[in-house]
């Protein structure tokens, strides 16, 4: 696992240095932050393969922290930590789309046996590879290749052509797409994904998407 980037978002110092020390100390490269907007931010960056998430964060707390991840990186497994320990939290918070659940206080044993685990099964589910004409997204990598030549990604232009390949075929509307990619308080009225799509032909292809007038775009 080493060079494995965990992302933990705690705003109780004990804890986050409690956890980052014992990450750190079986090869894990942790990065602490300490409420939830910068977490949010730092989530969905593109550079952390797992969260560890509190539930209880000032600025914007972990469900709403989750809600957000689930629409823009449904890839990125979440662990979430909270004082929290009734049913209903704890099906809010898998049901919000978090791969795995921790009451405080707990072991660091068991959370470090449940971070390989997610980190596993997210390894395996990342190996496939979507595929459109000579265009591929490798997931595990998180590279395009075209024609088999790498092509370098930013965080957004990545999830845009994973949703838009998913759904070959099918004609997205903005409005879909920026649910997607960049979550649902965004501007609906922003230009943002004519932005990105633009960027996505330049780099896989300027006959990759194409746009349906007045609804919104499509791979075919």
């Amino acid at each position: 696992m080493s060079g494995v980037r965990i992302l933990i978002v705690e705003d109780e110092d004990r804890i986050s240095s409690f956890v980052a020390k014992g990450l750190k100390a079986n090869g894990f490269t942790p990065t602490v932050v300490r409420d939830g907007v910068t977490g949010l931010d730092y989530a969905v960056s593109g550079e952390f393969d797992l969260v560890v998430l509190d539930i209880g964060l000032p600025g914007m707390d972990g469900f709403a922290v989750l809600d957000r991840l689930t629409a823009e990186r449904p890839d990125l497994p979440v662990i979430v930590l909270t004082a929290r320990d009734s049913v209903q939290d704890t099906v809010a918070a898998l049901e919000g789309g978090a791969a795995d659940y921790m009451a405080k206080p707990f072991r660091f044993d068991e959370l470090l046996a449940r971070v390989r685990l997610r980190l596993r099964r997210t390894s395996a589910a990342e190996s496939d590879v979507i595929e459109v004409g000579d265009v591929g997204l490798d997931l595990r990598r998180r590279v395009a290749t075209v024609a088999g030549r790498d092509v370098e990604l930013s965080a957004r232009e990545l999830s845009l052509a994973e949703v838009l390949m998913r759904h070959r075929g099918q004609v997205l509307s903005r409005e879909q797409l920026l649910s997607h990619v960049w979550g649902y308080d965004f501007d609906p009225g922003s230009n943002v994904v004519d932005v990105y799509v633009g960027y996505l032909r330049k780099k896989l292809g300027a006959d990759l998407v194409r746009t349906v007038r007045g609804i919104g775009y499509r791979i075919d």
